[in-house]
């Protein structure tokens, strides 16, 4: 029976893993969608606001009560401004001016930029060679993701530093909750919901004073920002605190790797966009000064053999 037990939460958990892979790698295709029929900011919104009523139903229905102490509101809506808001106007800006296919591949830069912050910003991690080492690889790879060498119109430039800005803003809002929302006692649900309704309460007055409809709002679009807002921004948050409960912790952080890859598929398959040979090779280069950066290529220490251990 405890065996059963184990192999359930050990699938749970990787059924979990490729499911928000998949659902953060589609939400690339899906914002690019909702623009056919919004603008950047709208989908946002929207994207929030679906978000946050998915979130605060699944907390009606576990019993799960909201936050209470003003404190921790005011880290929250902090936290909305840096990891919901801010990222997700950007993101959507940014595909107006490039393809989906490369925002999913900047996407990558979000373990880097974190520990960039946490580096020389907050100052939460030690410099050691293998760090500096990762942190080098990690920012050639960012050049030659965005193929710096081809130059870029006005345009072009604009999306890039839009999709960079956001994920700048995650590294900002993944130290910030390392620091403030760590060791909160309240339940994961409860603070996501709380998160994303304060992300929606922020965006709430640029929608209405810049938000616009497009006049033809096809059905796909629709469906598309419904799915980006249960799915990209109310299930994800769920499923992420699933894998983090029941998966090894450099498993739990490895979702960004897998982000892109399905970035890319839905983007070529459905968006009939191209891919050039320096995007994948860029991202790859990235995700592997992240690894390299956290030790992951770190050789175990070979076990001393004793002897009681050998064999004679």
């Amino acid at each position: 029976m405890t065996t059963f037990k184990t192999n359930h939460s050990a699938l749970a958990w990787r059924v979990s893993f490729v499911l928000l892979g998949a659902i953060w790698g589609c939400s690339f295709w899906w914002i690019k969608l909702g623009l056919r029929a919004m603008s950047p900011v709208d989908v946002a919104f929207a994207r929030l606001l679906l978000g946050a009523m998915t979130l605060l139903l699944i907390a009606a229905i576990t019993g799960t009560a909201l936050p209470r102490p003003r404190r921790t509101w005011r880290h929250l809506f902090v936290l909305a401004a840096l990891l919901n808001s801010a990222p997700f106007t950007l993101f959507s800006y940014g595909e107006t001016r490039i393809s989906a296919v490369l925002a999913g591949l900047i996407n990558a830069c979000t373990p880097l930029t974190t520990l960039i912050v946490a580096l020389f910003i907050l100052r939460q991690e030690s410099f050691r060679p293998v760090v500096t080492a990762g942190l080098g690889i990690g920012l050639l790879g960012v050049l030659i993701v965005i193929g710096t060498w081809n130059g870029f119109g006005a345009s072009q430039l604009l999306g890039i530093g839009a999709c960079l800005g956001a994920v700048i803003c995650y590294g900002f809002g993944f130290s910030y909750a390392r620091t403030h929302l760590s060791k909160l006692p309240d339940k994961p649900v409860a603070l996501a919901a709380g998160q994303v309704l304060c992300g929606t309460v922020q965006l709430l007055p640029f929608s209405l004073a810049f938000g616009h409809l497009h006049v033809h709002r096809p059905l796909s679009s629709l469906l598309a920002l419904s799915a980006l807002g249960v799915l990209g921004t109310g299930i994800a948050y769920i499923l992420n605190f699933d894998i983090v409960r029941h998966a090894p912790a450099t498993v739990a952080s490895s979702v960004t790797y897998l982000t892109p890859a399905f970035a890319v598929i839905v983007g070529i398959a459905f968006l009939g966009e191209s891919l050039s040979w320096n995007e994948p090779v860029g991202a790859l280069l990235i995700l592997v000064g992240v690894a390299f950066a956290q030790g992951r290529f770190r050789r175990r220490p070979r076990r001393r053999a004793s002897v009681d251990n050998l064999d004679l």
